[in-house]
């Protein structure tokens, strides 16, 4: 794998996860990022020592974008904190399956996860483990592929709760293209998820200074309809 690094210094590194690598894995001998970034950052430092790279945030395996890691307990802390308050910004690009009657607005719903399964679905606010999901959404294009609809959306997460844009979209009738899991119309023959973390904002860690990136999706359902 070739890796992208975005931005790095001390403090923090920002790099492309693509579509099917995980963020972090427990399976021996598989590859994931954080394996990765390792590699590299043990391959370019002058300490023979283990390099320190902290989780921030995850993306599904499927789902490709833009990620951040801290390369000091410091930053990883600083950054962890911003996840919980309004530091961090989320955003993302999808290509679903139909048309919102609505162009923009505000999805709520609650969600529960199954362990087992390792899915989700909407639910009652009543039901166990019930938690709060929600995101905002404006569809930027709509088009048409194979005799269907298809509509690009950019959505800003508020709450980061398990495959929660994924089952959200769902929810509303406007599945993303290429999921295997919660499109049952569509596809089980391993398509990339059309779902991307294309802009992604924080603080920096050490100057407090806010700090954008931005990409544009690679994905197949992006370039086969969009782009």
């Amino acid at each position: 794998m070739n890796l992208k690094i975005l931005f790095e210094d001390t403090h923090v590194i920002v790099c492309y996860k693509p579509a099917g690598m995980p963020t972090q894995t427990s399976k021996i001998g598989s590859q994931d990022m954080v394996s990765i970034l390792k590699n590299y950052l043990y391959k370019n430092q002058k300490e023979r020592k283990e390099p320190y790279v902290a989780v921030i945030h995850r993306l599904d395996q499927p789902v490709e974008g833009i990620l951040v890691f801290g390369k000091t307990p410091f930053a990883a802390k600083e950054l962890s904190s911003q996840m919980q308050g309004a530091g961090f910004g989320k955003y993302y690009k999808a290509v679903v399956c139909g048309k919102f009657e609505e162009k923009s607005g505000k999805l709520e719903h609650y969600m529960v996860k199954d362990g087992r399964s390792n899915l989700s679905k909407v639910c009652e606010p009543s039901a166990k483990n019930a938690k709060s999901a929600v995101l905002f959404y404006k569809v930027e294009k709509e088009g048409m592929e194979d005799g269907e609809e298809r509509s690009l959306v950019n959505i800003r997460l508020e709450t980061g709760r398990h495959h929660q844009i994924r089952v959200q979209m769902a929810a509303t009738g406007c599945p993303i293209w290429g999921d295997a899991k919660y499109n049952g119309k569509q596809l089980k023959g391993g398509r990339q998820v059309a779902l991307c973390a294309s802009h992604l904002e924080f603080l920096h860690p050490k100057t407090k200074e806010k700090i954008i990136f931005e990409i544009e999706p690679e994905g197949e359902g992006f370039r086969k309809i969009f782009f």
